[in-house]
């Protein structure tokens, strides 16, 4: 799979390579020539957090050559339950710098180019085309699909994983005459069904475990040998420890890698996936930011609100097992008991919808609204700019 497919163009091995590689060169699977494959590879991991840090990690240590890493985001402390590239020092530090700290002490001899950009329609197909195989270790659907459909366009292998709470998934994808990510899945979920793993949780061990078998797939590739789970779909439950085997075919009818593929090209994945496009910001007669017709109330005026005596009824929309770590008050009322609970939010009063961040609580507003709550908005940034802003004791997660 890689570009120098030729014996006499790949890269020789330095007696330091020799010695760091011995128990690789050993099996006869890899030899010499192997690991000279393995030192003239392009391999792009998209994404450094819970997949891409055992994976880059394990492609470093085998002798990657050249390893491009996409990210644009910082360390967060509960990044560091899975993300084994990053340690406590690393909070506040650019992943991507830390990425390349930890692989490059791993080994010296890699080359790390680092990507530091959100992987968009404008850039995808310029920053894979240098790579010989990319290794998705994406969390969100419209990035999914984007790998995958440049993967097949540019004619190069994706080795994908994905990850929530204690289960995972591993393939194969783009092979000639194998299946793509949209002959698995055609359509994305609707926004909101599908929890990310911020919302839903995920045990941390299990990115470890899927990551590691998507660096073995890539090295497979790379090496020509064994059997790569193209058209195979790994299922993982980490809990029961038990694996699921899928076998998967490309659909004829596919549109990006079908017979006659109607996606020549990339196209807009947000509005694919049926995300809400980015508007200027509308406000409302009191001031207020309104998104989706739910005005997103600041913590700050929360708190003037209830020190004032106001009687807000704040709707906590979270899970039992959240409020138990962070609370600030109010009445818990799990999202998906919401629509069968209507009766216990009163309609006569202003309600205040919260959770973790604001994503769901904007989701549970926009249903009061349709079901006729005239008075109800959206608390911005939920519990962690309430702990960011007003109360620094209630713990974030």
């Amino acid at each position: 799979m890689t570009t120098a497919t030729e014996t006499n163009a790949l890269p020789e091995l330095t007696n330091d390579e020799l010695a760091r590689y011995s128990r690789h060169i050993i099996l006869p699977e890899v030899g010499i020539e192997g690991q000279r494959k393995l030192k003239a590879a392009k391999v792009l991991c998209v994404g450094t957090g819970g997949l891409g840090s055992p994976l880059a990690f394990y492609l470093a240590a085998a002798g990657i050559g050249t390893l491009g890493l996409v990210d644009f985001d910082v360390v967060d402390a509960s990044n560091l339950q899975r993300q084994i590239l990053h340690s406590t020092k690393d909070v506040g530090r650019k992943k991507l710098d830390s990425a390349a700290e930890k692989l490059t002490a791993l080994n010296p001899s890699l080359h790390v180019v680092k990507h530091e950009t959100m992987l968009t329609s404008a850039n995808a197909l310029e920053i894979l085309k240098d790579y010989d195989i990319v290794a998705d270790g994406t969390d969100n659907f419209p990035t999914r699909y984007l790998v995958n459909d440049a993967c097949v366009l540019l004619g190069k292998p994706n080795a994908y994983g994905s990850i929530f709470r204690f289960e995972g998934q591993a393939s194969v994808f783009g092979l000639k005459d194998g299946p793509c990510y949209r002959c698995l899945y055609p359509e994305p979920p609707p926004p909101g069904l599908v929890p990310s793993c911020a919302e839903g949780g995920v045990l941390g061990i299990l990115p470890g475990l899927v990551g590691v078998i998507q660096a073995t797939e890539v090295i497979k590739l790379i090496l020509g040998q064994g059997d790569t789970l193209a058209g195979r779909f790994l299922l993982i439950d980490a809990l029961s420890m038990k694996f699921r085997e899928l076998k998967l075919r490309r659909n004829p009818e596919c549109p990006v890698c079908g017979d006659n593929p109607t996606v020549t090209k990339l196209i807009d994945y947000e509005e694919f996936c049926g995300l809400p496009k980015q508007e200027t910001p509308k406000t409302d007669a009191k001031g207020h930011e309104v998104k989706n017709g739910i005005p997103q109330v600041t913590v700050q005026e929360l708190k003037a609100r209830r020190d004032a005596g106001e009687e807000v009824f704040l709707l906590d929309v979270r899970e039992p097992y959240e409020y138990q770590i962070a609370q600030i008050g109010g009445t818990l009322i799990p999202q998906n008991d919401v629509p069968k609970r209507l009766a216990e939010i009163p309609r006569d009063r202003d309600v205040v919808v919260q959770c973790r961040s604001g994503a769901r609580s904007q989701r549970i507003a926009e249903l009061l609204a349709q079901a006729g709550y005239t008075n109800v908005s959206n608390l911005a940034g939920g519990i962690l700019a309430w702990s960011d802003h007003i109360d620094p004791t209630v713990a974030k997660y």
